[in-house]
């Protein structure tokens, strides 16, 4: 059985998530952060953009970018 959008979103989110925790980066922090990049979001629309899980490839590779992740492990 393939896996429902919704185990996708989960999984998204929380890799998003734990990135930003293992570099101690706060929503505030994040927000900051983008607009160093040119992006520029406010702090409860990327806090619910994140929650949701629900955002594109293009604001991952942004966020990633933005908190400095250069190698990224997709599976445990």
């Amino acid at each position: 059985m393939p896996v429902q959008d919704k185990e996708w979103e989960d999984r998204v989110k929380g890799l998003l998530k734990a990135e930003l925790k293992r570099r101690n980066v706060t929503y505030a922090e994040l927000v900051g952060k983008l607009a160093d990049i040119g992006v520029m979001d406010s702090e409860p629309n990327i806090r619910n953009k994140i929650s949701r899980g629900k955002f594109t490839a293009v604001f991952l590779l942004q966020c990633l970018e933005a908190i400095g992740v250069s190698d990224l492990r997709l599976s445990s």
